[in-house]
């Protein structure tokens, strides 16, 4: 068994584990590989033990591992910083984008979706901490990106994404994950449409059971499948 293998197999044991003791179902949390930086041998194998589902920052070098990986039909996730004038770029290949923080993306990604004849799904990422190298929209704008949200043509809000202050203790980032679960409940209790908070993207390699048993249902892994980067 080949390392990436072996150590998918050891996440997904770790995601199985946090969902029961959370009692919840496993297979309501869906597995981000996030494979930036490592090359597309790394993603095939990954592949070959069953992961469908792969994340990238950059979109120049996910756009040349998607090529690169074709034959592979998998789906790809952008979980970086995307700037408004990228967008026609991924509005075709990305099955989901992590990282819509303004209403001017949002509405971007929606028109190339429209002109790509293409439906990726959308979340909206928060900015709790206000952390200066980090992005997000701040709570208050949320019902405002809501509100464009049900005008959108093609594209489709799924829910909400969050990257918490990085601590190596796990249990630092939970009040981060339960605010955010807390958020997405108070936005539905104002009306917004289950359907468009039905996601929380929340929980990384060092983090991601806390992010499970908070409520997560996409996990974000890249290291603790791929391996330390360089």
């Amino acid at each position: 068994m080949s390392s990436v293998s072996s150590n998918l197999a050891a996440v997904r044991g770790r995601l199985e584990q946090a969902a029961r003791t959370a009692g919840r179902v496993p297979a309501d949390i869906r597995l981000v590989a996030v494979s930036k930086t490592f090359p597309p041998a790394a993603v095939r194998e990954a592949f070959a033990a069953g992961q469908v589902d792969f994340g990238e920052n950059r979109v120049q070098e996910a756009l040349q591992k998607i090529r690169e990986t074709a034959e592979l039909h998998s789906r790809w996730h952008l979980v970086g910083h995307l700037q408004s004038n990228k967008a026609r770029k991924v509005a075709g290949p990305f099955a989901y984008v992590h990282s819509v923080d303004s209403l001017e993306l949002l509405t971007r990604l929606d028109q190339a979706a429209s002109e790509e004849k293409a439906e990726p799904k959308l979340l909206i990422q928060v900015d709790l901490a206000g952390e200066a190298t980090k992005f997000g929209a701040r709570e208050s704008e949320l019902p405002a990106l809501f509100e464009a949200a049900a005008g959108l043509q093609s594209a489709e809000v799924v829910g909400l994404m969050l990257l918490p202050p990085y601590s190596d203790d796990p249990e630092q980032s939970r009040p981060w994950f339960r605010r955010l679960r807390e958020i997405r409940d108070g936005l539905v209790r104002q009306g917004v449409p289950a359907t468009r908070l039905r996601e929380l993207s929340m929980g990384m390699s060092h983090d991601f059971h806390v992010a499970v048993e908070e409520g997560a249902t996409i996990v974000r892994v890249g290291s603790a499948i791929f391996g330390e980067r360089t």
